[in-house]
C-alpha cells in the first residue's frame, strides 16, 4: 500500500481533485521534464538529429513493461481513436458478421467500426448495460460464430464497471474473433497483462492514468499484426536497414511500422517518460491498491446516503460512478467545482476518479459538498 504522494503533485491542500479519469494533474517530475524539454528545443542548435529516436524507443518501453509487453510491440501514436484506426484497417469484416461493443462506449472505440461495419455490409451488436454491473456475460453472449471483431474497454468510462479482459480474450480466441482493446481508462492504474489478454490490438492515450501530456497515445501490436499497413508512410516508419538511394525499400518489422508521423516529439515524450517511470517505481499493483482504498470509502459514503453505484466485485479499483436517488441535477458539477471539489457528471452518474494526491480528507471534503447541494 502507497501512502498519499501529494508531495509529489502540485495540488493544494483546498483542492479535492477527483478527475483523473478526465485529465490527471502532472506530477512535478514531469512538469519539470517538459520545462527543460521546452528550454532544450528554444537553442534548437543544441539537438542531435541522431538522438531523435531514442525517445520513442524509450516511451515504447516503458509503456511495453506497464502492459507485460517489449518494445518492439509499440507504436507511438497521436490519440486512442488512431491507434483504434489502424486496428480497423488491418482487421477483415465481412458482410454477415458483426462487431461487438458496449451500450454507451466511448466514442474513440466505437465511430470507426459503425463505419466499417455500414461499408462491410456487418453489423455492430451492442452489448446493453447490466443491471448489476457485470458486463462480461453478456458480452460472452453477443460473441458468437459471426462476431469478426470484439471492441471493448477494460472498464466502462462513466462508472468504472469492468469486463474480464482474459475471459474475453479466450472467447475471442474460440470463434476467431479479433479482439481490440481502448485501456486509455485502465493502463497505468490497473493490472494488464496482454501475455495472458492476448488481445489483437490494445490502444491508450496518456493524459490520463498514464500521467502524461495530451496528443500522445500508445499503439500494442500483437506479434501477428506486426506487419499490417499504417495510416501513414513517412521516413520514421520505415527500415532504416534497407535503404534504396535516399528512400527505404521497407516498413520497419515490427509494431513502429504503425507509428505516427513526427513520433519523436521532443516535448511530449520526456514528459511521459517521467510519468511512465514514476509509475513504475510506484508498481501498478500498488497503485491499483491504493486506489482501491479510497473508491472503497467512497462507495460506503456513498451507500450510506442511498448513491447506487456499480458493485465491489464488478468495478475498477482507481475510479467509480455514483448515482444519486434523484440522479444528477444540472448545475451539480459546477457547484461543487465552485466548493473546489472537482468530479465529473457521466451518464447517469457522478464519475469519481481519484489518484495518489488524495487522501481520506479529500473524501470528507467530497462528500460534505455533496451534502450541501444534494441534501438528503
Amino acid at each position: 500500500m502507497l501512502e498519499c504522494q501529494r508531495h509529489l503533485f502540485d495540488v493544494p491542500r483546498e483542492i479535492a481533485y477527483f478527475n483523473c479519469a478526465a485529465f490527471s494533474p502532472y506530477l512535478l517530475s514531469v512538469a519539470e521534464a517538459g520545462q527543460t524539454a521546452v528550454a532544450r528545443r528554444v537553442h534548437a542548435w543544441n539537438i542531435d538529429a541522431a538522438e531523435l529516436a531514442d525517445g520513442a524507443d524509450q516511451a515504447r518501453a516503458l509503456f511495453g513493461r506497464l502492459i507485460n509487453a517489449d518494445r518492439d510491440a509499440i507504436a507511438v501514436t497521436p490519440a486512442t481513436s488512431y491507434g483504434i484506426a489502424v486496428a480497423a484497417a488491418n482487421l477483415d469484416l465481412a458482410a454477415g458478421q458483426n462487431v461487438v461493443v458496449l451500450q454507451d462506449q466511448f466514442p474513440s472505440n466505437y465511430y470507426v467500426w459503425v463505419e466499417k461495419a455500414a461499408q462491410a455490409g456487418a453489423a455492430v451488436r451492442v452489448v446493453p448495460r447490466p443491471g448489476n454491473g457485470e458486463w462480461t456475460p453478456g458480452v460472452l453472449d453477443a460473441i458468437g460464430s459471426e462476431t469478426a471483431i470484439a471492441a471493448l474497454p477494460g472498464c466502462h468510462w462513466m462508472d468504472g464497471s469492468l469486463l474480464d479482459l482474459e475471459t474475453v480474450g479466450a472467447r475471442c480466441r474460440e470463434v476467431d474473433a479479433a479482439f481490440v482493446i481502448d485501456a486509455t481508462q485502465s493502463v497505468g492504474a490497473q493490472r494488464l497483462d496482454v501475455e495472458k489478454i492476448q488481445p489483437d490490438f490494445l490502444a491508450c492515450s496518456a493524459y490520463k492514468w498514464l500521467l502524461s501530456p495530451y496528443s500522445l497515445a500508445f499503439l500494442y501490436a500483437a506479434p501477428h499484426r506486426r506487419g499490417g499497413r499504417p495510416l501513414e508512410l513517412h521516413n520514421g516508419n520505415h527500415d532504416p536497414g534497407r535503404q534504396q538511394g535516399t528512400y527505404s525499400a521497407a516498413l520497419r518489422q515490427n509494431a513502429a511500422r504503425y507509428d505516427m508521423g513526427e513520433r519523436t516529439n521532443l516535448t511530449l515524450l520526456p514528459m511521459a517518460c517521467a510519468a511512465m517511470e514514476q509509475l513504475l517505481a510506484w508498481g501498478i499493483g500498488e497503485i491499483e491498491d491504493s486506489l482501491g482504498v479510497l473508491t472503497d470509502k467512497i462507495a460506503d459514503e456513498a451507500a450510506r446516503r442511498g448513491y447506487a453505484h456499480p458493485p465491489g466485485a464488478h468495478r475498477a479499483r482507481h475510479f467509480i460512478g455514483v448515482t444519486p436517488p434523484g440522479g444528477v441535477p444540472a448545475g451539480l458539477v459546477a457547484l461543487l467545482a465552485a466548493d473546489n471539489v472537482y468530479v465529473a457528471p457521466r451518464g447517469p452518474s457522478i464519475r469519481i476518479s481519484p489518484h495518489l494526491h488524495n487522501d481520506a480528507a479529500d473524501i470528507e471534503r467530497l462528500f460534505a459538498a455533496l451534502d450541501r447541494h444534494l441534501p438528503l
